[in-house]
């Protein structure tokens, strides 16, 4: 048995709330710097550079072995030059604007089924890491 068919009124509604997203002016501001960096070949190789390094000095740092000056200047260099590119600045705060948007919007699914109605702002804002946390923030 399929839990949603494929027209559905959750999927109706799934689809509009997708559209009311891509019709959002921050969305789309979020999706034109990242085609601008998918379309930035510097910025892609400084990128892929950056991440061959980072995963070096990690697999370095798992194994025990010591991170020579020169290996971490190296990589604090590339990651100076890469954040330093508008483009790929751009595409690191897309990225994380992106992610917010995908956790609020989590969020907001998750506490609906928690409690079984729609959330409002007192739900989504405990000031705890969750149930059983203890951290009593």
């Amino acid at each position: 048995m399929q839990a949603i068919a494929e027209e559905s009124a959750v999927i109706q509604k799934t689809r509009e709330l997708c559209q009311t997203l891509l019709d959002q002016p921050d969305v789309q501001s979020m999706r034109q710097r990242i085609d601008a960096f998918v379309a930035d070949d510097r910025a892609k190789t400084q990128y892929d550079t950056l991440m061959t390094k980072g995963q070096a000095l990690q697999q370095k740092q798992q194994l025990g072995t010591p991170l020579s000056n020169d290996e971490i200047t190296d990589f604090e260099q590339h990651r100076e030059a890469f954040v330093n590119n508008p483009v790929a600045k751009g595409f690191l705060d897309a990225q994380e604007e992106m992610n917010q948007l995908q956790q609020s919007l989590g969020k907001y699914v998750t506490k609906t089924f928690e409690l079984g109605r729609v959330p409002g702002p007192e739900d989504l804002d405990s000031g705890s890491c969750g149930h059983g946390c203890g951290c009593h923030h």
